[in-house]
């Protein structure tokens, strides 16, 4: 893996558990190399990552559409910034500059690209990892409603292995490196 996308909050949260683990996480990114491909802003765990990554010498490429570049603060310490016009462009650049997909703790923004790069892996128009950042148990009501989903008849159960949810920074990076899918 050398360039993994991030999917963030724009905001902290209210356990400082997401802070420190998503600094943990960018601590990892660095030592290990890989660049952090992620949504270019300042704010919660998307600015905690960038700048533990950069403090730590580390390559860090925000994507940011043009309109959000204005309402949020775009990080200008970035080793690279790419404005692009949509929010579909701005996905779809993540997704061709990276090896592997992580979801830290977000909102609805986060949700809803972890949710569209588990429906791309499902159909088959990827086959990289997408790794569940667990920190203190923040996505398992999300492996318990995909759990429900495979019961109801919705999911397949192949499809668990779509994703790897994993608590421990090291140990996610570990697993998305041995990752395989045909």
């Amino acid at each position: 893996m050398k360039k993994i996308c991030v999917f963030a909050g724009s905001n902290s949260g209210t356990n400082p558990l997401y802070q420190e683990q998503a600094a943990e996480l960018g601590k990892a990114f660095a030592r290990e190399g890989i660049e952090l491909v992620y949504g270019g802003a300042t704010s919660g765990l998307m600015g905690v990552i960038a700048d533990t990554i950069l403090e730590h010498g580390g390559h860090v490429t925000g994507i940011m559409p043009s309109v959000l570049a204005h309402q949020e603060a775009s990080h200008q310490g970035l080793t690279e910034l790419i404005e692009v016009d949509t929010m579909h462009e701005r996905k779809a650049k993540m997704s061709e500059l990276s090896d592997g997909y992580i979801a830290l703790p977000g909102g609805f923004g986060t949700l809803e690209e972890l949710f569209e790069a588990l429906s791309w892996a499902q159909i088959g128009l990827h086959t990289k990892p997408i790794g569940l950042f667990n920190v203190a148990g923040y996505y398992t009501p999300f492996i318990n409603m995909v759990e429900h989903a495979v019961e109801a008849g919705f999911v397949q159960q192949a499809n668990l292995s779509l994703f790897l949810p994993v608590e421990d920074p090291d140990q996610l990076l570990r697993e998305m490196n041995a990752y395989h899918r045909e």
